[in-house]
């Protein structure tokens, strides 16, 4: 393959309808939208639910396995057999976006047997789903490569081989997070199952060095076929400022949810509050949820105003495109607690590239991406009283904050830019072009 031809890639995207902060789904984009910027021709192919409602470019692109038609077809066969107008109903946009807020849409809680099926693809149920997307990408597209979002679409893999003849490259992004939620006995199967179907993938692409280590033991990747490329943003798409003149305020940007730890960090907000020196310091709380969060964030409500400082909370309706650049505009410091740690966490590289340092837990890829070159803390263990401790001593200590705030974007710049790290990709999608 020549260095200078672009190349015709096809990103398969689960989409997360646009309800909550999907950092699966943002990855995606911003490496498509710097494989754009480099020349080549990138067509993203929603799955089971429409992308972040940011995304206007996929107006002529059907999400194929709508959620709600194959959550009816798996539970009731009899759906199976219905007329297509039925089908088109179902997976009609006002359909899917509804489904995107209900009580586990996108949780695997539930859904053992639909993701084993899946994940046997052509021998799944949901087969007749596969051919229809890969005759759809056969005329539509002359693709030079395929690459699938996360690990839990390797069932496509054996049958788009089979079809189109091309290479298939996997990304690895917090799969376990989701088969952890499952019976003990579904979660056996369903790694057996994976580790069987990595066999179809020609490379992997792990988003830390850190998840490399869990994708390899769980799935049994050899080690020729692991890559680390690191999750990233343009640094032009993001002002930066020291933030050491802000306001005391600090960030949380994720989905609402016990997983990712929002309890924490309020249970240290408000231990923090209890010291008079901090009575100006403000919570800022953004990132969507579904219909499941919606008591977790209640409860959450409800301590902040037993502890009389709700008033000092702000939660936010909006998350995406330009209500995202004015919350990073305002905080002084984010903190995303995720209970057992994160594969990455591209929230980090956002906050990071408009100087915003981080404080994160000791756990997952977070100690790799925040001492790559400094811009945050790492505190241990877990708990609200760590998490307070670390946050009073840098809110007390304006020089430490000016400090982190400059290295935060230095480690975006020269570790986390996008633009370096899909070069790396291109290079990846050329070796395999070559051997084939």
């Amino acid at each position: 393959m020549e260095e200078n031809k672009g190349l015709n890639i096809i990103q398969v995207i689960p989409g997360s309808g646009g309800s909550f902060y999907c950092g699966n789904c943002l990855r995606d984009s911003k490496f498509v939208d710097s494989l754009k910027k480099q020349g080549h021709k990138v067509i993203k192919i929603p799955m089971y639910l429409p992308l972040f409602s940011d995304e206007h470019d996929l107006e002529d692109i059907p999400v194929f396995y709508g959620a709600v038609s194959i959550y009816l077809k798996q539970l009731y066969p009899i759906f199976r057999k219905a007329p297509a107008w039925f089908d088109r109903l179902l997976n009609s946009k006002p359909l899917m976006k509804l489904a995107a807020g209900m009580s586990g849409s996108t949780n695997a809680k539930g859904l053992e047997e639909m993701t084993i099926s899946m994940l046997l693809g052509e021998e799944g149920d949901q087969k007749a789903e596969l051919d229809k997307m890969i005759d759809w990408i056969a005329e539509h597209c002359k693709p030079d490569v395929i690459h699938l979002s996360n690990a839990l679409l390797l069932g496509l893999a054996r049958r788009i081989k089979q079809k189109l003849n091309v290479p298939v490259v996997c990304s690895l992004q917090d799969e376990d997070v989701w088969v952890d939620v499952m019976k003990p006995k579904a979660q056996e199967y369903v790694w057996r199952i994976m580790a069987e179907r990595a066999a179809d993938i020609d490379a992997f692409v792990a988003v830390s060095n850190y998840y490399a280590g869990v994708a390899k033991k769980w799935m049994k990747i050899p080690a020729e076929k692991m890559n680390t490329i690191y999750l990233g943003v343009d640094p032009a798409d993001y002002t930066f400022e020291n933030v050491v003149n802000r306001k005391r305020e600090i960030g949380y940007i994720s989905r609402m949810n016990s997983e990712n730890g929002l309890d924490i960090l309020v249970d240290a907000f408000i231990l923090l509050k209890k010291d008079k020196q901090f009575d100006d310091v403000r919570l800022q709380i953004t990132g969507g949820s579904t219909g499941e969060d919606n008591a977790y964030i209640k409860e959450q409500k409800r301590k902040l105003e037993n502890a009389g400082i709700l008033k000092s909370v702000h939660f936010w309706k909006e998350f995406e495109g330009q209500h995202r650049q004015d919350f990073l505009s305002e905080v002084q410091l984010i903190s995303v607690p995720v209970r057992n740690g994160e594969a990455f966490g591209i929230y980090l590289s956002e906050a990071m590239a408009t100087g915003v340092p981080v404080v994160q837990p000791n756990l997952g890829a977070f100690p790799e991406i925040v001492n790559a070159a400094g811009g945050g803390l790492i505190y241990e263990p877990n708990s609200p009283t760590e998490l307070a401790k670390a946050l009073s001593g840098l809110l007390s200590n304006p020089a430490k904050i000016e400090t982190l705030s400059a290295e935060a974007r230095q480690s975006v710049e020269e570790h986390f830019d996008i633009n370096i790290q899909a070069i790396k990709l291109i290079k990846l999608y050329q070796k395999l072009q070559t051997r084939e």
